[in-house]
Parts: structure tokens; sequence; C-alpha cells
């Protein structure tokens, strides 16, 4: 019997952390994640080195820096979620700081309520909040499409894979998820200053989305156009940058039926990148759809967990 209610244990506290986030949405001030955030920059200064440090030394460094900041918060997280009551309350109130669904909402919300008032120009602001290209000279197709990227991008890196890593690992594999995606965030960049540095942060969060990725694609596609999703996928993205963004939005655009993808402008320098999806042009109506889809999704996956865990707690009772 406890073993069963072990197992249960896992989807009650997901449904009360996303009740959470239903209920209060992410925290204004003071969120964890702008606390690390802050300790990463102290961390980069102490470990990155002289000008003349040499590229393999970079190498190194980052790697540290890597260890440094997630191994002492990884033993901590594992301990903490060993003391009964508490490790059960501090499971549930870590997952509710990891995940993001609501404000992924309301950033996409407020794209979209600026086009319903003729607003381009706060259109434009508002999506500029949540994407790291230029945004100053978007038309409306522009702006829709780096929200609706956005949307699905994140859907992975801030609900899909955080509940992943804390379902299977538990609170340390849901810090180790989150902390590393905010690194690659911040080091995982392919320029002067990060390219050796950022390297260990960049790979890292590689590994760690490899499988949420593709499950998230998985379910993108079974919640939308199937076919289309799945086709998409498999043509578009190995052409992508990024080898687990890249199923995550050719799925997404694919579920969607609409284009995404082309150029767009990073820190002053345009790049050209391959189409993703089918179908229309993105415009403002697909930013409702694409936070439907996400919404939709994570029916589906609180679903199976709760599916899973009675399955196992039935093989268990047996």
């Amino acid at each position: 019997m406890q073993a069963s209610l072990n197992s249960l244990a896992v989807p009650a506290m997901v449904l009360a952390a996303v009740s959470l986030d239903r209920l209060l949405g992410e925290p204004r001030r003071f969120h964890p994640l702008s606390g690390f955030g802050n300790l990463a920059k102290r961390v980069e200064k102490l470990f990155y080195g002289a000008a003349d440090t040499s590229a393999g030394a970079r190498y190194v460094r980052g790697i540290v820096a890597v260890c440094a900041l997630l191994v002492p918060l990884a033993v901590l997280a594992a301990w903490l979620q060993q003391l009964a009551i508490f490790g059960v309350l501090f499971s549930v109130v870590l997952l509710y700081f990891a995940i993001a669904p609501r404000s992924l909402g309301e950033h996409a919300g407020r794209v979209a309520e600026a086009f319903a008032a003729g607003d381009l120009p706060a259109a434009r602001q508002a999506v500029g909040m949540i994407v790291s290209r230029d945004t100053s000279q978007l038309d409306e197709e522009g702006v829709s499409r780096a929200t609706v990227e956005s949307v699905l991008e994140n859907g992975n890196d801030a609900v899909f894979g955080a509940l992943f890593w804390f379902v299977v690992a538990g609170a340390p594999g849901l810090l180790l998820y989150r902390l590393s995606n905010t690194l690659d965030a911040m080091w995982g960049y392919r320029n002067a200053r990060y390219n050796e540095f950022g390297w260990a942060a960049a790979r890292l969060d590689d590994v760690l989305n490899f499988v949420p990725a593709r499950l998230t694609a998985s379910s993108y596609a079974l919640i939308g156009h199937t076919r289309s999703a799945l086709r998409c996928w498999r043509q578009q993205a190995p052409m992508w940058d990024s080898p687990n963004a890249g199923p995550v939005m050719a799925a997404g655009a694919g579920a969607l039926q609409v284009q995404l993808g082309g150029a767009a402008i990073y820190h002053g320098q345009l790049e050209q990148r391959p189409t993703l999806g089918c179908g229309h042009a993105a415009s403002a109506s697909d930013i409702a759809r694409a936070v439907r889809l996400v919404n939709h999704t994570l029916y589906l996956w609180l679903a199976a967990i709760a599916s899973g865990a009675l399955l196992i707690a039935g093989w268990q009772h047996a």
C-alpha cells in the first residue's frame, strides 16, 4: 500500500504545481530563476578568465563553472526532497517555479491584444519581451511568426521538459534541467565571448532536452494535424540549427499548419533560417491557436502522468 501511495504522489504533486500556476501565475518579483541568473553572472566573472586565456582553458573554465553552479544545488534539492512533508511541499513549490504555462499564455495574449487594438508598435514591443531577435521593424506576419515560435519552443522548455524531468528524476532532475536551460540562455551563444566558455552549458542543455523535445513534438502532432506535423518534423527539423528546437517547432508548425522560420535579426546580424511548417503564413489569429495547442498538450501530459501512476500502483498492489 505504501508503494502505491508513493507512486500516486507524483501526479498529485504535478497537479498541485500546475494548479498553483493557474491560480497565481509566474511570480512578479523575486523569482528564483532571476536570482540564479544573478548568481551565474558572478560565477562567470569568477571563472571566465583574462582576455588572453587560451581556448582550451576557456572550455575547462566553462565546465567548472557549470559544475560549481549546478552540482551543489542538485545535491541540496535531493536532500530536501527526502524530508517527509516538507520534501513534498518543497517539490511542489519548485515545480511551480519551474513551469510557466499561464505566463506563456499571458505574454502571447498581450501581443494578440495589441493586434486587436490595431497597434503594431505595441505588438512589436510585447513580442520583444519574449524573444531575443530584433523586433523593431517586424510587420504583422513577422510579429505573429515570432510569437508562435516562442510559444511552441517555450512550451517545451518551460512546461513539458520540466514536467518530464520531475517525473523521471524528482526535484534534483527538475532543478538540473531548468537551471541548465537558464545557463544555455545566458552562455550558449556561438560568438567570440561564449563559443568556448558556454560550450558545456549548451551541450548539457542539448542532452537534457533530447527526450523531452521529442515527446513534446510527438504530443503536438497528436493534438494538432498529425500527418502534417510528422511530415514537417521528418523533413524540416534536421535543417534547423538546434537539434531539439527543430523537432519541437517543426512539429508544432505542422500541427498548426502555419509557416514559421525564415529571416530574423539576432544581435544585429541577419540570419536566414529554414522554413518550418506548411500552409498559410503566420497571422495574429495563429497566436491563440498556438497557446491552445500548448494548453491541450498540457492536459494530455497530465492525463498520461496520472494514467501511468495508476498503472504502476496497480502492478505494485498485485
